[in-house]
């Protein structure tokens, strides 16, 4: 009869714990399907007049952001047509430093001619003397036995 008492209480307890899963479940599922009907308010009702004022205070409103918009759009525009003249003046600019820069570039080549002129012309001057100056030196060492030695030995005869 022990045995027997177990068994019930234990037939008896799987029971109980099956019906609290079935209720907890099926509350669950009681929650869950009605939580949406829960959310909402029944007291929520709105005459036409309000819905179309609302609808009014909306269009008017968004008629006011369109003007905004089209007065923004036209400053850009604006903003942007003095964005081109500054680039078309920075253009201009660009050009007149190239320019300049060409310009400097050529004085500087057209300088070095005008300074080298005079140096050549003085160069040629010293090499025509330092000829006439071995001509005669040459001419002298054919009387002179040691000035000859001499040009031979530096090689100038």
């Amino acid at each position: 009869m022990n045995a027997n008492c177990k068994r019930l209480n234990w037939d008896l307890g799987i029971r109980i714990w099956d019906l609290i899963n079935k209720g907890v479940l099926g509350l669950v599922l009681l929650i869950w399907v009605s939580a949406p009907a829960l959310a909402v308010e029944g007291n929520l009702t709105i005459s036409d007049r309000e819905i179309i004022e609302q609808l009014t205070r909306l269009e008017e409103g968004q008629k006011a952001i369109n003007n905004r918009i089209d007065d923004l759009r036209s400053e850009l525009k604006g903003d942007i047509g003095e964005l081109g003249k500054r680039i078309d003046d920075l253009r201009s600019l660009s050009y007149v430093v190239l320019g300049g820069m060409i310009a400097l570039i050529g004085f500087v080549i057209w300088d070095r001619r005008s300074a080298l002129s005079p140096v050549i012309t003085k160069t040629r001057e010293l090499e025509k003397d330092r000829d006439m100056t071995l001509m005669v030196l040459k001419e002298y060492s054919q009387r002179e036995p040691k000035l000859a030695e001499v040009m031979k030995s530096l090689g100038l005869i």
